[in-house]
């Protein structure tokens, strides 16, 4: 039986999925193994029913330059009680399955490895490649090279914020805009720099000092009253998601906000509208 290898793909979507999976499908086709596609992120792999098929050249060729993911991806994290019970280790024997590519995030790495380490005490040992997902651009790669997603999802945010500027400038008002950024500013940074916006406010302005809404607030009015001296009424402030998620608990609370948090113990930051908050406050 030939060899294969199987890819998916963890966490939320992010530009450059499709290039990623079926560049990687392209290069092991080309080297002679059966590449298989899973769906559903790791919770194919603890299903006694995955949603698999297989990549050929031809499909690979039609979607690597596509958006989305052609792999549905999920968030899925399995607990030592599924490794236990649900693992559906015939799908790596049946299938002579010696790679397992995963495409993600750190807890996506993390299940990857613990995976490995499994398959290898069943007496099952596979490689393991992990592609690091973000787009938040917060990995130290070779070369200062940025993570796959990265400039899309800054020229895609740019094209927004000039619009948003735009309006404020029709309009005669400031708005406030939020972008992604969980531990780094770099995404907020490259949309406020490319849109020439007023205020930039990221985690890495801080310093290692407690944020508080006290601060990005008063970041903010820094802006708008330097722009009202010089006679302009209107602007943007663009934030990174990164400072509310580093704000203490307590001081969300009091702002009126129940957070929510997801199976991986993160903030569901996506649940909250960061702009519509510090807009009320300012």
């Amino acid at each position: 039986m030939k060899d294969s290898i199987i890819i998916l793909c963890g966490g939320g979507p992010a530009p450059g999925m499709n290039t990623v999976v079926m560049s990687v499908a392209k290069t092991f086709l080309s080297n002679g193994y059966r590449v298989i596609g899973l769906h559903g992120g790791y919770s194919g792999l603890f299903s006694k029913a995955p949603r698999t098929e297989d990549i050929d050249f031809f499909k690979a060729d039609a979607y690597f330059n596509r958006g989305g993911s052609y792999l549905q991806m999920s968030r899925f994290k399995p607990t030592d009680k599924d490794f236990e019970e649900n693992f559906n280790l015939s799908l790596f024997q049946d299938n002579n399955i010696k790679l397992l590519v995963t495409v993600g995030g750190d807890d996506t790495a993390s299940t990857a490895n613990r995976i490995a380490k499994f398959l290898e005490a069943k007496q099952y040992p596979i490689h393991n490649i992990h592609v690091p997902k973000t787009i938040d651009n917060d990995l130290p790669l070779p070369q200062n090279t940025p993570t796959f997603g990265f400039n899309s999802a800054k020229n895609e945010g740019a094209h927004l914020a000039r619009t948003v500027y735009e309006d404020a400038r029709t309009s005669g008002n400031w708005i406030i805009i939020s972008a992604m950024g969980r531990s780094a500013g770099h995404l907020a940074l490259g949309i406020g720099e490319a849109t020439h916006c007023p205020m930039t406010i990221i985690p890495e302005m801080f310093d290692k000092t407690p944020i508080t809404l006290n601060k990005i607030v008063n970041l903010a009015l820094s802006a708008i009253l330097k722009r009202n001296i010089l006679g302009i009424p209107y602007g943007t402030v663009v934030v990174a998601e990164g400072v509310f998620h580093d704000l203490d608990p307590q001081e969300i609370k009091n702002a009126g906000v129940s957070m929510t948090y997801d199976e991986h113990g993160h903030p569901e930051l996506g649940k909250i509208s960061k702009a519509v908050l510090f807009n009320d406050i300012l």
